[in-house]
């Protein structure tokens, strides 16, 4: 699917696509290492690449977590479980070790090195706000396509930027979020400053849900965009006028939606002078690299198949076929 004449910038969320391959995808080096994370990751990336034909791929990872949030909530992201190998009766006599599965990262930005695909790191900015702030500033009237499971990424979702969910092979939209959830783009976020995230360690108002949340409070389904403040200004307004239990929980909490914003939305808040001044710079200065010979030593050395565990010479045609202009 090609989403426009030049094709989308795409941009991947490289710890949720890589981590999702690290559990499915059953490749084994000839040295006896798993190696589907790194190695399913390029795999999706060609066929990114000639699924959506992409004018320009960047691929954006975790700088190691957001000080401003831990601030904010010291339990953020902290209580995360580990990922898991799920394919036991591949990896039956694998150790499932946190060495190998940093590994096999380390092993994929060294790879992704010899491809004419920008990385992004930037220290403790997360791979959200790298994401956020390229859609928002940077690429704001171009066509996007993000590719990434994370529901945290809806909000960015507008006419230029689409999201990709390899879980569920779907594009999704502005229609799929008022569908799925029943509130739009442009109050999703303040939903869910009221419902929370429990993956993320962020709680929210018991008995908020977005059923329950859009069934008192309808505004959330319409395009005007609706605050926290708002939300809560209508609470004690309707709570007078017949009391809920939902309505009860959110004015003896007010804090909590209030603060969840701050930890929630993609905008510069959660970025430093230095994060934006960075972003800025490798943004801009995208030195596009092709090493097909570089890439095929690499891979000889880790012990993979080829062409039959990865086929280098597919990927390539792939990426040259769509990233043309840029050298």
């Amino acid at each position: 699917m090609k989403l426009n004449e030049d094709g989308p910038i795409l941009l991947v969320d490289a710890y949720n696509v890589f981590a999702r391959s690290y559990c499915v995808v059953p490749l084994m080096s000839s040295h006896g290492h798993h190696l589907g994370g790194s190695i399913g990751f390029m795999k999706s990336l060609s066929m990114y690449a000639d699924k959506f034909s992409p004018s320009r791929i960047i691929v954006c990872w975790e700088g190691g977590g957001s000080a401003r949030r831990r601030q904010i909530l010291p339990e953020y992201k902290m209580n995360r479980k580990p990922i898991k190998l799920n394919r036991s009766d591949i990896y039956e006599d694998i150790p499932d070790t946190k060495q190998n599965f940093n590994y096999q990262i380390e092993l994929l930005t060294r790879l992704l090195r010899y491809l004419p695909v920008q990385q992004l790191y930037v220290d403790e900015c997360e791979a959200d706000d790298i994401i956020g702030y390229i859609c928002r500033y940077e690429f704001g009237d171009q066509d996007k396509l993000i590719i990434s499971m994370d529901q945290d990424l809806h909000q960015l979702l507008s006419d230029k930027t689409k999201q990709y969910s390899p879980a569920s092979k779907k594009i999704l939209d502005e229609k799929y979020v008022l569908d799925r959830y029943g509130v739009t783009v442009e109050n999703f976020v303040t939903a869910r400053c009221f419902i929370g995230d429990s993956s993320d360690g962020i709680p929210g108002i018991k008995g908020c849900g977005f059923k329950s949340l859009v069934n008192r409070f309808p505004e959330l389904s319409s395009d005007e965009f609706v605050s926290v403040p708002d939300i809560l200004s209508l609470c004690n307004i309707r709570n007078k006028e017949k009391t809920y239990a939902m309505f009860r929980n959110i004015l003896e909490n007010p804090e909590v939606p209030l603060r969840n914003w701050k930890l929630m939305y993609l905008d510069n808040s959660n970025l430093s002078a230095t994060h934006i001044s960075k972003l800025k710079y490798t943004t801009a200065d995208y030195d596009v690299k092709r090493d097909k010979i570089g890439l095929i030593r690499a891979l000889i050395k880790e012990g993979v198949d080829m062409p039959r565990g990865f086929d280098v010479d597919k990927l390539y045609m792939r990426i040259n076929a769509c990233i043309k202009k840029q050298g």
